[in-house]
């Protein structure tokens, strides 16, 4: 009898079959219990090695021994081991979309949707950041261990990555470098200096010699020699870098390149191969193309092996909803930023805030030539609510009164312009129209900056609601996120 065949024995119906493997002379599935919780199962000869690398109920079947375990993360990381191809991995250059997941349940649904737009967009299941990991009350540890779980339900066989998300300290680093993310997005948005925007001539150049020049290994001099008056030549334009350009790019964004460079070098004291990525689209002024330029080339002077950069484009892109602004204008930006990533990377483009931003894919795949990165996050959490307002409304008004309340005090972190006046009260919709209000423009910001007020007080009712409904999450998952990766699976 072969592992898998006991495997199936042990627990007859009880495993997801696209999660049963074999591999290393070990067999490996995951059991979805008649409560509806989940269990890992591993099958081996007795005094097989990978044994004893995990955790649970133990039992003689034949000449095999059989284990049931907790969904857990020291059976995560024991899996990892086994099944190499759950463990997350630099992902380079490849076309690439982040899914975040702040529920811990929708990787199966997640997975759905890549095999179903085909192409080779590398995936990355584990993404979360330090501020959405403190609201919903998870660590590293177990943003990680339930994308492995989610990846093994689904029967994932590809390369993945795993984005240590908005990362601001050398603190988060260590934390998600020891969980064993793989790629990692320094966030040094609060090195930003917007001011600079509206600074007068004399007024810039103070602020620009007071710089910290030895933290960035040069002098003002030298950083005006490389830059004032210089025209950067592009594969498709010329970018002229006057004096004053310079000297505000060093004014907005030197400590915050300082800050990166520090950051991705403590990194690479913990980790020898990794991804990194710098993120700057959380400021309030658009990032220009000489600062575009000039934040390249210093991270690259400097050694940072940058494999993506999120500027500040044109326009708004705010939390799940589609952009909002003039759609030629971030043509002609998206353009011009992926220029820039051509010829100081190459890197590629990633796009923050990117769920529901149905307009914006095909045009940065077509100025990337698919050199890009989608980041999602807030969206998968709607999806959750729009299964729980159809099987359990009465729990979906409680949210949607929750978020109400709670509304004017969590968006303070977010750049959202959801007016509260035009979010109905529950009570007075019928059943049938509260799933509309996951298409409503301020209801859904609304609910989706509300996430982490919600779980605190609804978390078990929630995930006791979704457990109960596990294909309608992930078929509803599916149908979602195949609409933001099939112009990138085409790209790809």
């Amino acid at each position: 009898m072969t592992l898998t065949q006991t495997l199936l024995n042990r627990f007859p119906g009880g495993l997801y079959p696209a999660s049963v493997v074999e591999a290393g002379g070990a067999a490996y599935g995951l059991r979805r219990r008649h409560d509806g919780s989940r269990a890992l199962a591993v099958a081996a000869p007795a005094g097989h090695p990978a044994l004893a690398a995990f955790q649970g109920e133990r039992q003689a079947v034949g000449d095999a021994t059989v284990i049931e375990g907790a969904v857990d993360t020291a059976n995560a990381r024991a899996l990892r081991e086994s099944l190499p191809w759950l463990r997350p991995v630099p992902l380079g250059l490849a076309t690439s979309a982040g899914c975040g997941d702040r529920l811990g349940l929708a990787t199966p649904g997640h997975a759905r949707a890549f095999r179903a737009v085909g192409g080779r967009i590398a995936a990355i299941f584990a993404q979360q950041s330090i501020r959405e990991m403190v609201r919903t009350n998870r660590s590293p540890d177990n943003v990680l261990t339930d994308a492995t779980f989610g990846a093994l339900q689904a029967g994932w066989r590809e390369p993945i990555g795993a984005d240590a998300d908005h990362l601001k300290t050398p603190a988060d680093i260590d934390a998600c470098a020891a969980a064993g993310f793989s790629f990692f997005t320094i966030d040094p948005g609060a090195h930003v200096n917007d001011a600079a925007e509206e600074m007068q001539a004399g007024a810039l150049e103070a602020a620009a010699v007071a710089l910290p020049w030895a933290s960035l290994e040069t002098s003002h001099s030298d950083f005006m020699a490389r830059y004032a008056g210089k025209t950067i030549d592009l594969d498709d334009r010329q970018v002229l870098i006057t004096p004053a350009d310079a000297a505000r790019a060093a004014v907005k964004y030197g400590r915050a390149v300082a800050h990166v460079v520090a950051m991705q070098r403590h990194l690479a004291t913990r980790l020898k191969a990794y991804d990194l990525e710098v993120s700057v689209d959380e400021t309030e002024s658009p990032t220009r193309l000489g600062e575009h330029i000039i934040i390249a080339s210093e991270l690259k002077r400097l050694g940072a092996p940058v494999v993506s950069l999120a500027p500040r484009f044109v326009g708004r892109f705010e939390k799940g909803v589609d952009y909002i602004g003039d759609l030629d204008a971030l043509r002609e930006n998206l353009n011009a930023h992926a220029a820039v990533a051509r010829a100081f990377g190459p890197y590629k483009l990633s796009l923050h805030s990117g769920s529901d931003k149905f307009s914006v894919y095909p045009l940065i795949v077509a100025a990337t030539r698919g050199v890009a990165h989608l980041k999602t996050a807030g969206t998968s959490y709607l999806e959750a609510l729009r299964v729980i307002a159809v099987g359990e409304p009465g729990l979906f008004r409680e949210i949607v009164g929750l978020a109400r309340a709670r509304y004017d005090t969590d968006k303070l972190t977010y750049h959202i312009s959801a007016r509260l006046e035009r979010v109905p009260a529950p009570e007075a919709l019928s059943d049938d129209e509260l799933p509309g209000l996951l298409d409503a423009f301020d209801a859904r910001q609304a609910l989706h900056v509300t996430f982490g007020s919600a779980l605190a007080r609804f978390g078990v009712e929630i995930m006791s609601a979704l457990a109960a409904r596990e294909e309608a999450y992930a078929a509803g998952l599916e149908r979602h996120f195949v609409r933001h990766l099939a112009p990138f699976a085409r790209a790809a």
